[in-house]
């Protein structure tokens, strides 16, 4: 997989995405280093005790936000961008233990930077003279460990976290934190099935172990592009990805069919790559249906949002008969009557009849 550090991706909702997750987090620890260290303030002002920090004034206090903000907004851009990549490859447990102790590297060294900017700025004082001080107040006495303690559990906590938001589409898990889907709740969504084209016949020329690459490299492009696309990605079966648009947000329906483009470029774009590690550029079938599905809440030990119905059943349904009528992409005609084609010259297929549906199906066929 590091060739696919060198692709060439629009990182349009990613980007995004991982830029706000670094404001989150840094505005947290700020927050959290913050309340410590009022907590400290105080304590030691009752007890008369000598202050880490004076603190005259409230422009001292948010000095100090500030430059722990930045600092805060550093390190979580780190974790978020730097970290990823460089561990990705390691088990959960290692990469847990190795970002942490660099994070907390990463927050000594940086804090240090802050103790002599305060020094210099606030204090006005030449910095030659703090070193010594510095040392013994930093190295020899409890507040160092218990900093350093400190972040540490505040960084593992926040890395666990987002290992486990990431096993879900973006936002998932945080609808489970707030058992959002407890009782289960009817939404009207855009739901697409996506899978490899001749998957069977890929499998048995590659092996198991290089198909499994193979399906993994598939896979990590098309969830960039819908991804990139606003698409909620439901679940992985296989070679296939199920993905669904939340028909009441802006342009949905769009975004589901600028989604398929953007998997055929994505493809595309990387089919060197495909070659000289497979000898095979993979290609994709669809189908997409828009209706009524059924979300919420399933699972004792390992719980996650399932989603059922009509609609789902269907999409399904619809994926399959692009096998069966040759076809590359095969929307139902609710779909269609929801969204603007003009662009797009869908074909009719006429009434279907699928599996499992009572009565035949009026469909279209749409060319990437």
């Amino acid at each position: 997989m590091s060739a696919l550090a060198n692709i060439n991706v629009r990182q349009g909702f990613i980007s995004k995405y991982r830029t706000k997750q670094v404001l989150v987090i840094a505005l947290l620890w700020t927050l959290i280093d913050t309340g410590v260290y009022l907590f400290r303030f105080f304590d030691d002002y009752i007890d008369n005790a000598e202050l880490p920090y004076a603190m005259q004034a409230w422009v001292v206090m948010i000095l100090r936000f500030v430059l722990i903000f930045f600092i805060c907004l550093a390190m979580a851009w780190l974790l978020i961008y730097q970290l990823k990549h460089f561990i990705r490859n390691l088990p959960l447990w290692l990469s847990l233990l190795l970002k942490s102790i660099i994070l907390v590297i990463a927050a000594f060294l940086l804090n240090f930077i802050l103790h002599f900017t305060y020094i210099w700025l606030i204090e006005k004082k030449t910095l030659t003279p703090e070193l010594g001080i510095s040392y013994y107040r930093i190295f020899q006495t409890s507040l160092f460990v218990s900093q350093m303690f400190r972040w540490l559990i505040v960084f593992l906590i926040t890395i666990l976290l987002i290992e486990v938001n990431e096993k879900y589409s973006p936002g998932v898990f945080f609808d489970i934190l707030a058992g959002r889907y407890i009782t289960p709740k009817i939404e009207k969504r855009t739901v697409m099935f996506i899978d490899l084209v001749d998957s069977t016949a890929i499998a048995e020329q590659l092996g198991h172990k290089k198909y499994f690459r193979f399906i993994r490299d598939f896979i990590y492009f098309i969830s960039v592009a819908l991804l990139e696309n606003d698409g909620q990605i439901y679940q992985y079966v296989g070679d296939e990805v199920v993905v669904s648009w939340i028909v009441k947000k802006p342009n949905a329906n769009r975004k589901c069919l600028q989604a398929l483009l953007d998997c055929k470029r994505m493809l595309q774009r990387n089919k060197n790559y495909f070659r000289k590690q497979y000898g095979i550029v993979p290609e994709f079938r669809a189908g997409i249906h828009t209706g009524e599905i059924t979300i919420g809440e399933i699972g004792v030990i390992k719980k996650d949002l399932a989603m059922s119905g009509d609609t789902m059943n269907t999409a399904a349904r619809l994926r399959s008969a692009t096998s069966e009528l040759n076809q590359t992409v095969i929307i139902s005609k609710d779909f269609a009557a929801q969204t603007n084609l003009k662009n797009w010259e869908p074909i009719s297929l006429g009434l279907v009849d699928l599996k499992g549906k009572e009565s035949a199906m009026e469909l279209y066929a749409l060319k990437l």
